[in-house]
């Protein structure tokens, strides 16, 4: 079937509604299920398979029934009882001795659910142990059972797809009538269970990957036409989504927190990310959609004009309406002339823009108003700037942010406290930034500002048995590992592109280079905190200072100023500028892992190690040990791989811009929700004082007009003549009159 049957626009027609009239005055049909039988075959609605369309036929009819057209026979339907699943009479056993590995479990099959008994174990199974239950399903349905030698191990569940979904139509490119006309060859994923007594790894992925092979095939089987598409919804408050990108799914979006039936837009589901699976390469062709172009390679400064500048980068931003839209663009372009100042005082009197900005940022705090709406304009065009270069340092970095003054400001966390206990409240950024090798900053590729909840005090219970350990998703690092993932799912935009992800010492945790392991599109660079067990009793820190030096090193070391102590900051001495002579090591390690995941195989990487052996009397002596998956095989990969960790910095002088600079932690309002809203804007704003400054450092002949208007040009000129400075002066010269 290549298009679908338009069930209710058909019956819509008045031409229609006299036909169903006329077969209602019959009193022929004493049943619902009956007239929709006669108008299935009055108007062929069949499938492909010659199966009457019934159940989109009785469900059109019934809303033109709730319309007022007609008067449908009473139901027969014996209330909620008559609609409960069928389920086995006694429990379903559980699986005996599954192994651990998905490559190890015996007998692993699928089977399509087509029996009475089998229909009963699956219904079981869902009930039980999955979420949302057992249905009931809609459209047309497909349903597996995962069977094994050791039990029955899951199920799977296909039906109709949602009828509209924003991120996904757009995602597609179709417009609402080829969305009626197709709709019916996606189809949606609507069950995915492992039973909870299941514990084996990659089992997840691996079902993906079995389903998906034979799903078209089984389909065409059963209705008569091969679907093309395959989408699937995860609830991030319970699960991250981890196997799908495992299994090469595409995160598309999210939902609106609508459902099936939700017509009076109450929005009382969980907003749920949106996964795809395309079945076939040409799906779009096949949908009815001309393949969208992919975004062009950008240069650095392209767009950055003054005039044009904010509404490439936050352009077309999804927050709600394009009214909004247009408000955000405008709003940002207003600040950035002005960083740090609040928006009253830069709009300079034009009460309409003061009152349309913040009644924006005042939005409820479940709006589509969001830090992510909001940068992803932004993020497109940062992927756009990365394609133009063969590698791209992706620098990930925390910062916190004090709004300890903010007494009436809710949903803040405790972002630390001093010696007295007293905590001060605030939100903590984590952010990654893009840059050159030459350390010329593209922009922002994501962001996430959290609450940290108070750490709580646990005492030691009797048995003296160590706790068990948090699950990394629940532990603040994990911000790392999601920072590497949001990485690796832009390489298929980025086939020429490397991405090398560059952190510091707070990211050397095995978790991290694990899931490297299982995606490695992308690279890991972090300076390494801990000193490992790498063979016998060896540490790793003196293996490598016990290995012959391969290189020999001059390293430039930056003036540093002095610091008092104050709260839980240490006191830092005043540090001269000089230049350190280093050794340079390198060699390959295998990093075994910690006692709480014991059944995970060594991580190999490469560590390359700088020490200055003789420094300069009263100074510390420089010394690096740094961990990459990049291979280290000469001496020049390795000093490559210092020249880019020296480039960490960047995403520190990002944030003394976004601080000292934009003065986000000056923000002032009522709700953590509104506070990312402004920061969000400031961290794009943030990104273009950086490249400007940067590029006027590093290229001091490029044409002011790349990022300046013709307006702000003469104010410049201006300035210069009256300072009478000959270098602003010439940022006149095209425009004198």
């Amino acid at each position: 079937m290549e298009k679908q049957h338009d069930i209710k626009g058909t019956l819509k027609d008045p031409a229609a509604i006299e036909i169903v009239r006329a077969l209602l005055a019959s009193e022929v049909y004493e049943s619902r299920a009956k007239l929709a039988r006669a108008v299935c075959e009055r108007f062929g609605f069949f499938d492909p398979g010659g199966l009457a369309q019934r159940g989109g036929c009785a469900k059109a009819l019934k809303e033109l029934e709730r319309a007022g057209h007609f008067v449908l026979p009473a139901s027969l339907r014996g209330g909620a009882r008559a609609n409960s699943p069928r389920r086995l009479p006694q429990p379903l056993a559980d699986p005996q001795d599954v192994p651990e590995k998905a490559g190890e479990v015996r007998g692993l099959t699928l089977i399509v659910v087509e029996t009475e008994l089998q229909m009963r174990t699956w219904n079981e199974m869902m009930l039980r142990d999955h979420p949302q239950g057992a249905g009931p399903l809609v459209g047309s349905q497909l349903r597996y059972l995962v069977g094994s030698e050791h039990g029955w191990l899951g199920g799977f569940g296909f039906a109709a797809s949602a009828r509209h979904l924003a991120d996904r139509d757009g995602w597609i490119g179709w417009d609402a009538p080829t969305r009626l006309r197709h709709l019916n060859r996606v189809v949606g994923m609507s069950r995915f269970l492992i039973r909870s007594s299941v514990q084996c790894r990659n089992l997840a992925s691996h079902l993906l990957g079995m389903v998906l092979r034979r799903l078209a095939q089984d389909f065409e089987a059963r209705y008569g036409y091969r679907p093309l598409l395959v989408e699937s919804f995860v609830d991030t408050v319970h699960f991250d989504g981890t196997c799908y990108r495992a299994a090469n799914w595409t995160r598309i979006g999210q939902t609106k927190g609508r459902g099936r039936q939700d017509r009076h837009s109450k929005k009382e589901k969980t907003v749920k990310e949106i996964y795809v699976y395309p079945l076939e390469a040409d799906f779009r062709a096949r949908l009815g959609v001309i393949e969208p172009a992919a975004p062009p390679a950008l240069g650095i400064a392209d767009g950055q004009d003054g005039d044009a500048w904010a509404e490439h980068e936050f352009g077309g931003a999804k927050v709600g309406d394009a009214r909004l839209g247009a408000r955000l663009v405008g709003s940002a372009r207003v600040l950035a002339t002005m960083p740090g100042s609040a928006y009253c005082a830069v709009a300079q009197g034009d009460k309409a823009a003061i009152k349309g900005h913040y009644r924006m940022i005042e939005a409820p705090d479940d709006a589509a108003m969001t830090m992510a709406a909001i940068l992803a304009p932004h993020r497109r065009r940062t992927v756009q700037r990365m394609k133009a270069h063969g590698t791209v340092l992706c620098i990930q970095d925390g910062t916190d942010l004090n709004y300890n003054r903010l007494d009436q400001c809710t949903g803040l966390g405790v972002i630390g406290s001093n010696q007295t206990g007293a905590q001060s409240a605030g939100l903590h950024l984590h952010t990654t930034f893009a840059v050159t090798t030459e350390g010329l900053p593209l922009g922002v590729l994501g962001a996430r500002c959290t609450a940290p909840p108070a750490k709580a005090r646990v005492k030691a219970i009797g048995t003296g048995a160590p706790a068990a350990p948090v699950p990394i998703e629940l532990r603040k690092t994990f911000s790392w590992i999601a920072g590497v993932r949001e990485c690796a799912a832009l390489a298929p935009e980025l086939p020429d592109t490397r991405q090398v992800c560059v952190m510091d010492r707070e990211a050397d945790f095995f978790e991290l280079f694990d899931e490297q392991r299982q995606d490695k599109r992308v690279d890991l660079l972090v300076r390494a905190k801990h000193d490992r067990v790498v063979g016998g009793e060896l540490k790793l820190f003196d293996t490598l200072r016990n290995t012959p030096a391969k290189g020999r090193l001059r390293i430039p070391v930056p003036r540093q100023s002095a610091r008092a102590k104050k709260s839980k900051q240490k006191a830092r001495p005043k540090r001269d500028e000089r230049t350190a002579d280093v050794e340079l090591r390198y060699q390959e390690v295998a990093l075994s892992p910690p006692a709480h995941l014991k059944e995970k195989k060594p991580v190999t990487l490469w560590v390359v190690h700088v020490r200055e052996p003789s420094p300069p009397d009263g100074a510390e002596a420089l010394e690096w040990f740094l961990l990459t998956t990049c291979l280290i095989a000469t001496a020049e990969q390795a000093e490559q791989c210092l020249r880019w960790y020296c480039l960490r910095w960047r995403i520190e002088d990002w944030h003394r811009v976004l601080k000292s600079g934009c003065k986000v932690e000056a923000l002032q309002h009522k709700t953590a929700e509104r506070l990312k809203r402004v920061i969000a804007i400031n961290l794009v704003i943030a990104w273009r004082i950086m490249l400007m400054t940067l590029l006027g450092r590093n290229c001091p002949g490029l044409p002011a007009e790349i990022l300046f208007s013709d307006v702000e040009i003469e104010v410049l000129a201006a300035y210069a003549k009256k300072r009478g400075s000959p270098s602003l002066s010439r940022l006149a010269t095209p425009y004198a009159s």
